[in-house]
């Protein structure tokens, strides 16, 4: 079996394991009890909280864990609007977000807000001179994520913080759940970012888990209320055996990290360089600017589920689009806002590459695409 699928999730590192299995079988405490089995629970939940921040260069008070990305961008899309209203109603998000980010931006219009959606380039970047037109004093919010789940491309945070640097009272929060072992930690946790949202389940950790990183200083209304926990700004009762395990494969994960997306990028531009030799491949990710573990293409005139079928009877796993959206058989939403023509854009399949995988994977993969564009080739126009 082949896995080619670690943008929609990836396998859970034994070390993680063991480690969720420990936590859940020794420390039976809650943390908010004042007993000493709820101080113990606290060490952990507090250890695991400052190892994170120490991994990505913030201070363990703006660590915040949640189930994972969805909660985490619905969270501070919502928190920062109704935190903000009474100076501002007026959102920006990049065309290409996650649904996460794009459905909430949807459903806060329902409430009075007021949404301009970034458009990007034909590669799929956002367009910063764009952005720059959309922005107004009553903007509260610009989101971009920072690696786009369905091409990979590396948005321009760099420029989009040198942007909004002359407008300090906009938010800018940054959906990294794509980013974490794919570039480096500093090119998306930057000064100017605010908000950061991130995975477990990502990168080797646990489902139902993730963190946000909320700067220092920065407020948010709750979407839960109860016991206060997480500063009284995330309330239930926090899935310690879980958080421990996140913050043991973000450890992990970001161990010789560059060496990792390094033998990645090598693995991916081996099939890159492959698919370019066939006539009716239509490339949607490239080499410069793009995460290293992402590869989206098509064959012309089959369906990308196809495909995905094809490479599945020969143990191959592979995505059309992103995880969240496969199963509707549409047009991959990113690639509609690079105005990629339909039947083009229903052709694509993504390959999600990770550290564990290695070369002779892709060389089967290659043997099999080979077979089967053979198959499709009388169908294919």
């Amino acid at each position: 079996m082949i896995y080619f699928d670690n943008s929609a999730t990836t396998a859970m590192a034994p070390e993680a394991i063991k480690t969720y299995t420990d936590v859940a079988m020794r420390v039976m405490g809650n943390p908010s009890s004042l007993h000493q089995l709820g101080a113990v629970a606290t060490r952990l939940l507090e250890a695991s909280r400052q190892q994170i921040s120490a991994l990505l260069g913030v201070s363990s008070d703006e660590i915040y864990f949640t189930s994972g990305g969805t909660e985490g961008d619905n969270w501070i899309l919502k928190g920062v609007a109704f935190e903000k209203r009474i100076y501002g109603r007026h959102i920006i998000v990049s065309s290409i977000e996650h649904p996460a980010i794009k459905n909430t931006a949807q459903w806060l219009k329902t409430q009075g807000f007021e949404v301009d959606y970034a458009p990007v380039d034909a590669r799929g970047f956002v367009d910063v001179s764009k952005l720059a037109d959309l922005l107004r004093e009553d903007t509260i919010l610009v989101s971009v994520m920072a690696v786009n789940n369905e091409v990979g491309s590396i948005q321009p945070l760099k420029a989009i913080s040198e942007l909004l640097a002359d407008h300090p009272t906009t938010g800018f929060h940054v959906d990294a759940v794509q980013a974490i072992g794919k570039i480096a930690v500093e090119d998306f946790m930057l000064p100017r970012v605010d908000f950061v949202t991130f995975s477990a389940h990502k990168f080797h950790g646990p489902r139902g888990v993730g963190f946000a990183m909320i700067r220092a200083g920065k407020r948010l209304t709750p979407l839960l209320h109860g016991g206060g926990q997480e500063n009284n700004r995330r309330s239930t009762t926090e899935n310690l055996p879980a958080i421990v395990a996140t913050a043991k494969a973000l450890r992990l994960t970001l161990l010789d990290d560059a060496l990792k997306r390094k033998n990645v990028s090598q693995m991916k531009q081996v099939m890159l360089e492959s698919l370019k030799t066939y006539d009716k491949v239509i490339l949607f990710s490239e080499m410069a600017d793009f995460a290293p573990n992402i590869l989206t293409f098509g064959i012309r005139g089959v369906r990308g589920e196809v495909l995905v079928h094809g490479f599945e009877n020969h143990e191959i796993y592979i995505s059309t689009t992103s995880a969240c959206a496969s199963k509707k058989n549409a047009a991959a939403g990113t690639l509609v806002a690079m105005h990629v023509p339909s039947h083009y854009a229903t052709s694509a399949v993504r390959i999600s590459l990770d550290f564990s995988n290695n070369m002779a994977e892709v060389e089967q993969f290659l043997t099999v695409f080979k077979l089967l564009y053979a198959e499709f080739d009388k169908i294919a126009h």
